[in-house]
């Protein structure tokens, strides 16, 4: 067992707070990890605001990087001194989903067996399994994906963002959205989740990309990261300018990041006939939608949901990293700030004001 600092939630809404906790030696099937950076997601703040469970006190944190330290019996993916990035994904090979050839739905992923605690011996509950606010935790192997190839100490922030949000939203795009070179996207919703889909539709071939949101400047960031036009939603209508934008038809591909009613209607009225939608952005539990169906008939094409980007992190996680080294994709323009283990309750409030696509933790050098 080590001794290590982490950052907890101790109950729901208190400001959270760096406390010495334990962590077991890696158990069959385990890894002990190092972390190296971590970001600050929206869905830490939901296990800050309850939105999760009750399982309080929480070990907040999961979008990082880290370093194998010790793994247990059985684990042959990863070995000590494997560069990792994490994920909430771990697949069980074993449940419906994976049996039909569809792990990246996998119903029954792993976690490590064994809980990290307080000082006192009191469990912890670590976010999306993971727990990453901390100078080490304690994972199951699956959960390491291996990065191949050098990175400088500096890229370690920006990859680790894969491990949740900005893979997320590249998925939405590429797994779930599909989309096809030569098409049209539009995103709805310009935070970190929208702004990857739009680089994810860019990565993917998409010739019209079009961001729409509220806030000028989180449009100037997506036009960055390849949107090829942006709509102001608080001064134009969304579903005209899109249309307007796609020769009246409306686009191939309509991806919402924000997961409310409104939003998800325009997606709806925006996409052209036979075209998707796909909805990224987390709904509040109890969001309800209504829709006519006989326009849900005659506009034909599909509706999905994307769960983690439809992602499988061993498939997915080096072909993104790959297209970061190659330049083709700027991971680096999701990091728009460094902090340390005691800034993360300011970073949570500049999260819910918008100023930031992520705020990244420096917790160890490689």
């Amino acid at each position: 067992m080590q001794q290590v600092k982490a950052v907890i939630s101790r109950r729901k809404d208190a400001p959270v707070e760096i406390a010495t906790i334990n962590v077991p030696d890696p158990g069959a099937g385990e890894a002990l990890v190092k972390i190296l950076t971590c970001g600050v997601c929206q869905t830490d703040l939901h296990y800050k605001k309850g939105g999760v469970s009750d399982d309080f006190p929480f070990l907040l944190g999961h979008e990082a990087s880290g370093v194998v330290e010790a793994v247990g019996e059985d684990v042959t993916n990863v070995a000590p001194g494997d560069r990792v990035v994490l994920n909430w994904r771990a697949v069980c090979g074993e449940c419906r989903a994976c049996a039909k050839g569809e792990p990246q739905y996998c119903f029954a992923t792993h976690n490590a067996e064994q809980k990290m605690t307080l000082e006192d011996g009191t469990e912890l509950e670590p976010a999306l399994g993971i727990g990453a606010f901390a100078e080490k935790t304690l994972v199951a192997a699956g959960q390491c994906t291996k990065i191949e190839g050098d990175l400088s100490q500096d890229q370690y922030a920006a990859v680790g963002l894969l491990g949740c949000g900005v893979t997320a939203g590249i998925g939405a795009a590429i797994n779930t959205g599909e989309v096809k070179r030569g098409e049209s996207v539009a995103v709805i919703g310009c935070g970190g989740v929208g702004t990857a889909a739009i680089a994810g539709a860019a990565l993917a071939g998409a010739t019209t990309i079009i961001a729409v949101d509220l806030d000028d400047e989180k449009l100037e960031t997506a036009r960055g990261l390849g949107a090829t036009d942006v709509v102001n939603s608080s001064q134009t209508d969304p579903v005209e300018a899109i249309r307007e934008l796609t020769g009246g038809f409306g686009a191939d591909l309509v991806i919402d990041a924000v997961g409310i009613a409104k939003t998800f209607e325009q997606a709806f009225q925006a996409r052209d006939l036979a075209g998707r939608v796909v909805l990224v952005g987390v709904p509040n539990p109890g969001t309800t939608l209504q829709l006519p169906l006989d326009e849900v008939f005659s506009r034909g094409g599909s509706i999905k949901s994307a769960w983690y980007g439809d992602t499988l992190p061993s498939r997915d996680f080096p072909m993104l990293v790959d297209q970061y080294r190659l330049g083709r994709l700027d991971l680096d323009a999701f990091v728009s700030e460094r902090i340390g283990l005691e800034d993360i309750e300011p970073a949570f409030e500049k999260m819910q004001q918008g100023r930031v696509l992520r705020s990244v933790v420096d917790i160890a050098e490689v």
